[in-house]
């Protein structure tokens, strides 16, 4: 094992971006999991701004490992993510990534994803002694199965998204749906453009549902993953239940399942074998709304908080 250095920086050059976009690439293929999540990418790819910290070790002047502290929630507290290179696991890296962000989010509590149920970095939350306060289910299904026909409520309009006219209608609709959640329903523009630049982006694949004033009262986004190129190598395309939110208004009226069926059949016209969701495991409606209609559990995303043990 040679010299281990971990520094942490607010802002990342993009030749720093892509070299950890490269680890990242390379931890999914070793792993079959992605380490990190869509937001973490999506910071990489487009820039992040002053609160998020960027923690980075290196073995010998390689990039060994990385992990990316968000200190946006001031409710719940800093939240992180982090991976180590197949290459140098075994070596400490891990314990000295969480370790940093431990410091950093002082005097808060940090907050820890580990995406997959079989991810290492579940042993090291534990060997830390982090509690476990949240679970979110990967379900999936065949798109060989058949999509239930739901028709959607009387005075319901489903049309295909506008980005140059919709966006903020939706954001509010999305802020309402979504008003306690603790990630989704405090999405901003800039989280919504940020997505639309995505190469997976498809208007076609983004169902709202309107009432008769215009309003915009539910939606169903749908996205493909494996479709980008810089995926390709990893996995077959396989399409997503991205977002589904219906306005407190609509919600108990079949709104959302119409949403999910119409959606489903968009994804199965593509030609995709399968589509995938997450689901908050303690929502026990969604669960069962997602596995009336084919959906069964796959994998788990857990996360764990520190209960702010002193550090030596």
């Amino acid at each position: 094992m040679g010299d281990i250095a971990v520094t942490v920086v607010d802002s990342l050059s993009s030749g720093q971006s892509d070299e950890i976009l490269e680890l990242i690439l390379e931890c999914t293929a070793f792993d079959s999991a992605y380490p990190f999540s869509e937001h973490v990418l999506l910071n990489l790819r487009h820039g992040s701004d002053h609160h998020v910290r960027h923690v980075i070790a290196h073995e010998d002047g390689q990039l060994a490992g990385y992990a990316h502290l968000d200190t946006t929630d001031v409710v719940d507290g800093p939240s992180a993510e982090l991976a180590v290179h197949p290459d140098y696991r075994r070596r400490g890296i891990g314990s000295l990534l969480l370790s940093a962000l431990m410091v950093e989010s002082r005097p808060r509590a940090l907050r820890l994803w580990v995406h997959g149920e079989a991810a290492a970095a579940a042993q090291l939350a534990h060997n830390f002694g982090f509690e476990k306060v949240r679970t979110l289910w990967q379900m999936r299904r065949s798109l060989f199965a058949a999509v239930p026909e739901v028709p959607a409520p009387a005075d319901i309009t489903l049309r295909n998204f506008h980005p140059s006219d919709d966006a903020d209608a939706w954001l509010a609709c999305n802020a309402r749906a979504f008003a306690h959640h603790p990630e989704q329903g405090r999405w901003t523009r800039r989280d919504l453009d940020s997505r639309m630049k995505e190469p997976w982006f498809d208007a076609k694949g983004f169902i709202v549902a309107e009432d008769s004033t215009g309003r915009i009262v539910g939606f169903h986004w749908t996205k493909i993953h494996g479709a980008d190129a810089r995926d390709t190598h990893l996995h077959e395309p396989i399409g997503e239940v991205y977002v589904v939110g219906v306005d407190p208004d609509w919600q108990g009226k079949q709104l959302g399942r119409a949403l999910t069926a119409v959606g489903l059949r968009y994804l199965r016209h593509l030609g995709l074998r399968s589509a995938m969701l997450y689901v908050d495991a303690a929502d026990e409606r969604a669960v069962a709304l997602y596995q009336s209609i084919g959906f069964a559990h796959w994998d788990t995303d857990t996360l764990f908080r520190d209960p702010l043990m002193p550090l030596d």
